[in-house]
């Protein structure tokens, strides 16, 4: 018989979507269509980019909060809940 897949986590899919929503919306619309253009434009690597298209594209990222979607991020793949987290912490 085949394998079996696993069960698909959709509470922690969903979780992750609205924080990549709300990342994403603190960009305007005019924003986001030069972020996909200028990615578009990248081709993958920023070195396709011209000196002042990198500093666009970084101003753009840097609104987005990478780091901090990341931190937000982190307790969802691990599997974790800020709460489980803080109290196995305090058991310490």
């Amino acid at each position: 018989m085949g394998q079996r897949a696993g069960a698909v986590p959709w509470v922690r899919l969903m979780r992750g979507g609205v924080l990549i929503s709300r990342r994403w919306s603190a960009l305007s619309g005019k924003e986001r269509a030069r972020l996909a253009s200028l990615l578009r434009e990248s081709r993958g690597s920023v070195r396709n980019l011209k000196r002042r298209q990198r500093m666009q594209l970084r101003k753009l990222v840097r609104k987005l909060d990478l780091r901090g979607l990341g931190r937000e991020l982190a307790p969802l793949v691990r599997g974790e809940s800020r709460r489980g987290r803080r109290a196995r912490r305090g058991r310490r």
